[in-house]
C-alpha cells in the first residue's frame, strides 16, 4: 500500500499595516471581545400563573409531577365508556408525560436474508417485486375470478343476442305524447299584427299576352272596392288588348280588377274590385315614425302570397329615384327606408308600425343581385293617400314643378344640384335661374343632390312660391320661384 502524502503547508501571508491597523485586536485587550461592548437589556420574566390557572392546569399537590386524575376520578383497571383512555400505568407511560425524557434510538433494519419480502431492490437500484413470493393460492383465486367473470359476461350476451327476438316494424294505433303549451301572443307582437293586416293585403296578377307578373296592393276603401298598388306593378296592362288585372284576396278568392288610375311621378295606382265588404286597412302617418320602430312587411314576394317579413326603420326621408322596370314610372319619393325583407313582388304591399296601422307602400329595394339584402323602401302613406284620393277623385294627380333639369355634382366642400337645361317660360325661367347655376338650398333647408331638389319641390303644390338659393359665379343668390303645374 503507498505511503500517504503528506498535506502541503498552508502559506499565510502576513496583513499589511492598514488590515493590522482596521482589524487587529488592540494591545490593551486580551480576550476575543472587548470588555465594554454593550450589554443587551434583561429580558422581563413573565409574571408568575394565577390561582386559578394553577389550580385548573398545576399538579395535584407541590413537588408531584406528570398527568393528573380525569375530572371524574381515575377509573379502574379496566377502560371504561367513561374513561377509554385512561390505565392504572397512565402516569408512567412516557407517551402521556410531558416531562418524559426524549431521545433518538437506532434505525430500523430490515434483514433481507433472513425474512426477504417481496419487493427487491437489484444493483441499478430499480425496484421489482418477487411474484414467487406471492400466496400460490391468491394468484390462482384471481386468475379463476377473472375467467369466471368473463365466461359468464360472454355467454349472456351470447344468449340475449340469440334469444331475443326482433320487434314489430309497424306498431297500429300509435298515438305519440303532445304538450298543449299556453301561447300568448301579446298586442304589438308580428302575429297580432300580421293577424290583423294580412286580411287586407291582396296580391296582384297581371296578364298581358303570354307574359305576366304579380304584386300586392293594399285595400284602402273596402265598401267600395278601391286598392293602393304601385304604377309599375299594373302599368304594362293599361289600354293594351286582352290584358288581365286580378285581385286575390287571403281567403284564396279572386276578382277581376280595373285601373282607376296612375301616377308615374309618384309610382301610386289605384285599382277597383266589385267586391264589397273587404277589410280595410288602417292608414297612419310615416310623420309619427321614428328611426328604429319596429315594422312589418306584408305582400306577395316572389309569388308567395301572405308573407310576412319584420324589421325596423332604419331611415326615413331618403330620396329614391324610381324608373324603368319596364313601366313609365319616373318618380323621386321621399322614401322610409327599412330592414325588413322586401323581394319582388312585395310591391304595392303594406309596410306596418307596430300599431297595425299602414306607414307606407312597399316599392324599391336596393340589391346587386336582384334579391333583398336587407334595405327596402316604402312610400310614405301620407303621399300615397294623398295622390290615391286624387286618383279616385279624377283619374290622374296633380304635382308642383320646377321646370328644369338637373344633375348632382360636390366640389368636396358643398353639394348641390347643376342646372342643366332650363325650360323656356317655366317656373325657373321666370325666377331667373340659368343654366350651368348650382341650386344648394330650397325655402332654407339644403339641397344636396338632384333627387333632394325633386323631393323638395314636390312637396308643394302648383302656384306656391319658394325661395331658391343659387351658387353663380362664385357667389351665392336667392331667387322667388311660383311653381307650375306639372
Amino acid at each position: 500500500m503507498p505511503d500517504r502524502v503528506a498535506p502541503r503547508p498552508v502559506s499565510r501571508p502576513q496583513p499589511t499595516a492598514g488590515q493590522q491597523a482596521a482589524f487587529g485586536r488592540p494591545g490593551e485587550v486580551d480576550g476575543s471581545f472587548a470588555g465594554n461592548r454593550p450589554i443587551p437589556p434583561a429580558r422581563p420574566l413573565p409574571p408568575p400563573p394565577t390561582e386559578a390557572l394553577l389550580r385548573a392546569f398545576g399538579p395535584p399537590a407541590s413537588g408531584q409531577r406528570g398527568l393528573q386524575d380525569p375530572p371524574m376520578g381515575r377509573p379502574g383497571r379496566r377502560r371504561t365508556a367513561t374513561g377509554p383512555w385512561w390505565k392504572a400505568d397512565a402516569r408512567s407511560d412516557p407517551w402521556r408525560d410531558p416531562y418524559a425524557p426524549a431521545g433518538l434510538g437506532a434505525p430500523a433494519v430490515y434483514d433481507e436474508d433472513a425474512q426477504p419480502g417481496p419487493i427487491v431492490v437489484d444493483a441499478k437500484g430499480r425496484k421489482k417485486l418477487r411474484l414467487a413470493d406471492l400466496s400460490i393460492r391468491l394468484v390462482v383465486l384471481a386468475l379463476f375470478g377473472v375467467l369466471l367473470v368473463g365466461a359468464v359476461g360472454g355467454g349472456l350476451g351470447w344468449y340475449l343476442t340469440k334469444t331475443e327476438g326482433e320487434t314489430p316494424l309497424l306498431a297500429p294505433g300509435t298515438q305519440l305524447s303532445k304538450v298543449d303549451p299556453g301561447v300568448t301572443r301579446e298586442p304589438g307582437s308580428v302575429s297580432d299584427i300580421a293577424a290583423k293586416v294580412t286580411p287586407a293585403v291582396v296580391s296582384i296578377e297581371v296578364r298581358v299576352g303570354q307574359s305576366g307578373a304579380t304584386g300586392s296592393g293594399v285595400v284602402i276603401d273596402g265598401e267600395n272596392g278601391y286598392i293602393v298598388t304601385n304604377n309599375h306593378v299594373v302599368s304594362g296592362a293599361d289600354g293594351v288588348d286582352g290584358a288581365e288585372i286580378r285581385a286575390v284576396f287571403s281567403d284564396g278568392s279572386g276578382s277581376p280588377a280595373r285601373i282607376v288610375g296612375r301616377d308615374p311621378a309618384s309610382d301610386i295606382a289605384v285599382i277597383k274590385v266589385e267586391k264589397p265588404g273587404l277589410l280595410t286597412a288602417s292608414l297612419g302617418s310615416a310623420n309619427d315614425v321614428v328611426v328604429g320602430d319596429p315594422v312589418v312587411a306584408i305582400g306577395s314576394p316572389l309569388g308567395l302570397a301572405g308573407t310576412v317579413t319584420s324589421g325596423i326603420v332604419s331611415a326615413l326621408d331618403r330620396p329614391v329615384r324610381l324608373a324603368g322596370e319596364g313601366s313609365d314610372t319616373n318618380a323621386v319619393i321621399s322614401a322610409v327606408q327599412t330592414d325588413a325583407p322586401i323581394n319582388p313582388g312585395n310591391s304595392g304591399g303594406a309596410l306596418v308600425d307596430a300599431t297595425g296601422a299602414v306607414i307606407g307602400i312597399n316599392t324599391a329595394i336596393a340589391s346587386t343581385g336582384g334579391g333583398s339584402i336587407g334595405l327596402g323602401f316604402a312610400i310614405p302613406i301620407d303621399t300615397a293617400r294623398d295622390i290615391a284620393e286624387q286618383l279616385i277623385s279624377t283619374g290622374s294627380a296633380v304635382h308642383a314643378t320646377l321646370g328644369v333639369a338637373t344633375r348632382s355634382v360636390t366640389d368636396s366642400a358643398r353639394d348641390g344640384a347643376l342646372v342643366l337645361n332650363v325650360e323656356p317660360n317655366s317656373a325657373a325661367a321666370n325666377a331667373g335661374i340659368r343654366e350651368e347655376d348650382v341650386i344648394i338650398a330650397v325655402n332654407g333647408e339644403p339641397v344636396g343632390s338632384s333627387e333632394e331638389l325633386a323631393v323638395a319641390v314636390d312637396a308643394h303644390d302648383p302656384g306656391d312660391t319658394i325661395t331658391v338659393e343659387v351658387v353663380r359665379g362664385g357667389g351665392s343668390t336667392e331667387l322667388k320661384a311660383t311653381l307650375d303645374k306639372a
